[in-house]
């Protein structure tokens, strides 16, 4: 008596061998589509401090005040899709007491909006989409994704330029391991700003085109290394004013030697690394594992059923 082949085999060899194909699908197709830069990201960061602060009411620098820095990052969803970028805007407030809550962000001691374009895999800068300002560097808001331990280049936006941040190691932020990189700025010119004279020592004069200059005590970010998100962040600015090649600063604007972020922004930050996290692991090893394992069961089930089958035929054909 002839059998046919058994249908169950056939299930099971089809669906391992689709097992062991997905499992290498996942980790080099799919997983480097997972880790790309966002294009709905809306979230904000905010950080505290203690400085000093040129009060124009008062016409003089105040001390010992907090400071408050509000960053809202939000994607252009429009304008990603059309480019293919991770296109976010970016709008900055600097506040005081005095100053919050605000009903309106111009009513901040400063205020800046910027637009920052990134390849989505790459995280570097994509010149396009009405960028504002340039921007250079491999990391900003973010990291790239699988961060390495070395030196980086991170856009400092005060600055107008980048700059260098070392690997100084790991540390946990909420009980989550995190890579830490640390640079500094000293006193450099950024621009100029007509003011009165007396402001800066020169009383002869009604109105002088004074040096603006900035300064970074001292950035410090642990990131996530597999997502590259920021998990803290501590940055020092100060910016002051010149005498038209002067030397020394005659007035400061702004000077907080450690602006770090809040509690909740760090809870925040970890929340989210943690979340992506696992969903980079789930399509990059933890899914393929599984289903590679199980697609080689399944396969060496099916071809045993297969051949057990066919020698029941043999010895059926013989008789």
């Amino acid at each position: 008596m002839r059998r046919s082949t058994s249908p169950l085999s056939l299930v099971l060899l089809g669906l391992g061998v689709f097992l062991l194909v997905l499992a290498p699908m996942l980790v080099w197709y799919v997983k480097p589509r997972a880790a790309v830069n966002p294009i709905d990201i809306d979230v904000t960061a905010v950080y505290t401090g203690t400085g000093s602060y040129f009060d124009t009411g008062e016409a003089e620098t105040v001390r010992d005040r907090r400071i408050t820095v509000t960053q809202r990052v939000r994607g252009d969803v429009a304008d990603s899709e059309r480019s293919g970028k991770a296109v976010w805007d970016v709008v900055t407030t600097v506040d005081t007491d005095d100053t919050l809550p605000a009903a309106d962000p111009h009513d901040a001691l400063d205020f800046s909006t910027d637009r920052w374009v990134t390849h989505r895999a790459t995280n570097l800068p994509a010149h396009c989409c009405r960028e504002q300002p340039y921007h250079e560097g491999e990391a900003y808001l973010k990291f790239p994704f699988d961060v390495q331990k070395r030196a980086y280049s991170w856009w400092d936006s005060q600055l107008g330029s980048t700059i260098t941040l070392s690997y100084r190691g790991t540390e946990r932020i909420r009980g989550h391991r995190g890579y830490v990189f640390t640079g500094t700025v000293p006193p450099t010119k950024v621009g100029t700003r007509q003011v009165p004279g007396a402001l800066v020592g020169r009383p002869g004069a009604d109105q002088v085109l004074a040096e603006e200059w900035y300064a970074n005590h001292g950035v410090r970010l642990v990131v996530d290394q597999a997502t590259g998100r920021t998990l803290f962040a501590q940055t020092g600015p100060r910016r002051t004013l010149r005498a038209p090649g002067g030397e020394k600063d005659a007035v400061v604007l702004l000077d907080v030697p450690k602006l770090t972020h809040t509690a909740a922004t760090q809870e925040f930050a970890v929340k989210r690394a943690q979340e992506d996290n696992a969903r980079l692991r789930a399509v990059g090893s933890t899914v393929p594992v599984a289903a590679a394992a199980a697609g080689a069961v399944l396969t060496a089930a099916g071809v045993v059923l297969l051949v057990r089958g066919g020698r029941r035929r043999a010895g059926a054909d013989d008789s």
